[in-house]
C-alpha cells in the first residue's frame, strides 16, 4: 500500500496538506525527522500515514510509540483512529497493571499500529523493558520542543526518550524518529535533534505564515472594558487567556455580568468539570472560555475567530502556539494582546518568581522533606500527594516562589514533580511476601495485602490504581490502607487532586542547581520575556514580519494586515 493508498483508503483524502507528502516521504526512507508545522497543520497524518504503508509491508516493524504529553489528546487521537478502523491504545496515568499489561500484549500478539503514551511512563523500568519485545517501526515525539532546555516548555521527562532509542539500538533495532512541534526557536531546532541522537540533522518546516489570521496588540489601561469592546464587535467563538485561576474565574464572571456567555477553565478543576466545560465550549453553547494556559493542546475547534491575552505571555513561542488556536478554518481570525504600562513591570517580577534564588530553592526543598516526614538518607522511589497550598501554610512559604522551586529541583533531578491533577487511590506493597510474616497485623491488614497482591501482581514493584465499581474506596479499605501505610508497609495515595512528588534520590543534606539549570535557563527567560515585551511595544514594523523572524524567517513579507500595517 503506498502513502497515497492509505491517505484514501484510511481517512477518505485524496490529496495530502502542504508538507504532508514531503514529511512522510523523509520518514519512509529511514531518515530521523524534525517537522515544524503551524497548529492545525495536520501533524497527525504525518505519523499516522508512513505507519500504516509500512504494517502493509512489513508486520515486524507495524508499531508506531506515540509519545505525547496530554491525556485528552491521546483518547481523542485512539478513538478516532478506532472509529476508521485502525487498532491503537493508549497507556497513561490511572490505569491499573492487568490493564496496561492487557494493552501492550495486543500490540506484541495483535493487530495494533498505534501505542500512544506520556513522556513520564518511560520513567517505567518496566515499561521499557515490554518496549523492547514490541514490533515497533518508528517513533512518534510530538509537541518536541519540550525536549529541549532551551524551549518554552521543558520537561525532564522528555530526556527518556534518547535513552530509549539507545535501548532499542543495542538490540539491532534502528527505528527511525519523528519529531513533531509547532513552535521552536533556530536554537530549539538544534536542540531536539541533539537530544534525540539525529545522526544527521534534517528539517522539514512549513512557514509560520498564516494568510487569515491578523495579529493586534492594544494598549489600554482598562482591559475589561476593552475586553467587552472586541467582544462585542467581533462575532464568534473565542478564547481568552491569564495568567492564574482566581483571575480566570473572576473575568469569566465578569463577562458574564456583562452579557456574554461565558466559563472558565484551569489545571485546578476534576477531570470531570475540565470536560464539561471544554466540550460546552466546543459545542457553542459557551461562546468564550477564560483560560490559564492549561487550555490549549488538543483544542481541536477549527472555527474559533478570536484568541484574547489579557496578560502577557512568558514567549513568543507560548504567544504564537496560543494565537495559533485561532482561524484554523481558514477564514478570518484575531489573535489580540491587551497591553500597558504595567506589564512592563509584572514582566521582570516573574523572572523572580519563576527563579527565586538559590537559597529559597534549598530551603523548600528541606521545608518540603519536612513537611513530608521524609528523613535524611531515606525516600527514594516514594511518591507523596501534595497539596501546595497546605505546604505553604504550614511552612510559611509564598506559593509561587514555591511552585517554582519544586519545578527547579524537579528539572535538577532532586525529585520528580507534577503538577496538580485527579489521581484514582494508588498502592504499592513496600514489603516482600517473605517479610511480612515477621509483621503483626490485623484480620483485615492481612485480607487487604492478600487481595491485593492477588489482583496486582505489579505491586511489588509499582504503584497500581485500585479499582472500585463507585470510583471511591469503602471506608473501611480506606482506613485499613491507612494504617498499613503508617507502618511504612504499602505506600498509599488516596484519589485526590493534588500535586504528585516522587523522591528520585534520598533526602540529602544539600542541594544546588548547576548553571545549566539555574543560570543559563533564567537568562534564556529573561530574554524570552523581553523579546514578548518588545514585540508589545514596538510601533514601526509589521507585527508579523517580527514574530516570524523570531523564528528564523527573516524574510517574511510585510503582511498588510497587522495593527502596524493598517495605520
Amino acid at each position: 500500500m503506498s502513502p497515497r493508498e492509505a491517505l484514501h483508503t484510511y481517512f477518505g483524502y485524496d490529496d495530502f496538506r502542504p508538507l504532508q507528502s514531503e514529511i512522510i516521504d523523509s520518514v519512509l526512507s529511514g531518515r530521523d525527522t524534525l517537522a515544524l508545522m503551524p497548529t492545525g497543520g495536520g501533524k497527525s497524518i504525518c505519523f499516522q500515514i508512513p505507519t500504516l504503508t509500512i504494517a502493509s509491508q512489513d508486520e515486524n516493524r507495524r508499531l508506531c510509540l506515540v509519545i505525547t504529553p496530554l491525556i485528552a489528546l491521546m483518547k481523542d487521537q485512539v478513538e478516532n483512529l478506532r472509529q476508521r478502523n485502525i487498532q491503537a491504545v493508549a497507556i497513561y496515568t490511572g490505569m491499573s497493571y492487568d490493564q496496561q499489561r492487557v494493552a501492550l500484549d495486543n500490540c506484541l500478539f495483535g493487530n495494533y499500529h498505534f501505542l500512544y503514551c506520556s513522556p513520564e511512563r518511560l520513567e517505567s523500568e518496566q515499561f521499557r523493558q515490554r518496549l523492547t519485545e514490541l514490533p515497533i517501526g518508528l517513533i512518534a515525539v510530538d509537541e518536541a520542543h519540550c525536549i529541549s532546555q532551551w524551549g518554552y516548555d521543558f520537561r525532564p521527562s522528555y530526556l527518556r526518550i534518547g535513552t530509549i532509542r539507545q535501548t532499542l539500538a543495542q538490540q539491532g533495532k534502528h527505528i527511525p524518529v519523528l519529531a513533531l512541534t509547532a513552535t521552536a526557536t533556530p536554537q530549539v531546532v538544534t536542540d531536539i535533534q541533539d537530544r534525540l541522537d539525529f545522526p544527521e540533522h534534517n528539517v522539514l518546516k512549513m512557514s509560520y505564515h498564516r494568510d487569515n489570521l491578523r495579529y493586534i496588540v492594544r494598549r489600554t489601561e482598562t482591559k475589561e472594558e476593552q475586553l467587552i469592546h472586541i467582544l462585542t464587535h467581533v462575532a464568534g467563538s473565542a478564547i481568552v487567556y491569564v495568567r492564574n485561576r482566581k483571575r480566570a474565574q473572576e473575568l469569566s464572571q465578569y463577562l458574564v455580568a456583562n452579557g456574554q456567555t461565558a466559563d472558565f477553565y484551569h489545571a485546578g478543576l476534576s477531570a470531570a468539570e475540565r470536560s464539561l466545560k471544554q466540550q460546552a465550549w466546543k459545542d457553542d453553547h459557551t461562546r468564550v472560555i477564560v483560560a490559564t494556559n492549561a487550555f490549549g493542546m488538543g483544542i481541536d475547534k477549527p472555527d474559533v475567530r478570536l484568541v484574547i491575552h489579557v496578560d502577557l505571555p512568558d514567549s513568543l513561542e507560548a504567544y504564537y502556539q496560543e494565537a495559533g488556536r485561532a482561524g484554523r478554518d481558514g477564514l478570518t481570525a484575531f489573535a489580540v494582546l491587551l497591553y500597558n504600562d504595567t506589564d512592563k513591570a509584572k514582566a521582570k517580577k516573574r523572572v523572580l518568581d519563576n527563579y527565586p534564588p538559590q537559597e529559597f530553592v534549598e530551603q523548600v526543598y528541606h521545608k518540603t522533606m519536612d513537611f513530608l516526614q521524609v528523613g535524611l538518607g531515606s525516600g527514594l522511589n516514594h511518591t507523596f500527594a501534595l497539596h501546595l497550598d497546605e505546604l505553604c501554610h504550614v511552612m510559611h512559604l509564598p506559593v509561587i516562589q514555591t511552585y517554582a522551586a519544586l519545578h527547579l529541583l524537579s528539572t535538577a533531578g532532586w525529585i520528580h514533580f507534577e503538577e496538580e491533577r485527579e489521581t484514582a487511590p494508588r498502592v504499592r506493597i513496600n514489603i516482600s511476601p517473605e517479610m511480612l510474616r515477621d509483621y503483626q497485623l490485623s484480620s483485615a491488614q492481612t485480607q487487604m495485602l492478600d487481595r491485593l497482591m492477588r489482583k496486582h501482581t505489579g505491586i511489588l514493584t509499582d504503584l497500581q490504581m485500585i479499582e472500585t465499581s463507585s470510583n471511591r474506596l469503602p471506608e473501611q479499605d480506606h482506613d485499613t490502607l491507612v494504617s498499613l501505610a503508617q507502618r511504612g508497609i504499602i505506600t498509599y495515595l488516596p484519589r485526590t487532586v493534588a500535586c504528585a512528588l516522587t523522591m528520585t534520590r534520598e533526602r540529602a543534606d544539600e542541594v544546588w542547581l548547576s548553571d545549566t539549570v539555574y543560570d543559563k535557563r533564567r537568562q534564556t527567560y529573561s530574554e524570552r520575556l523581553k523579546a514578548m515585551v518588545e514585540y508589545a511595544e514596538q510601533t514601526q514594523f509589521c507585527r508579523e514580519q517580527l514574530l516570524l523572524g523570531y523564528f528564523g524567517e527573516h524574510d517574511a513579507p510585510v503582511c498588510g494586515k497587522c495593527d502596524i500595517c493598517i495605520q
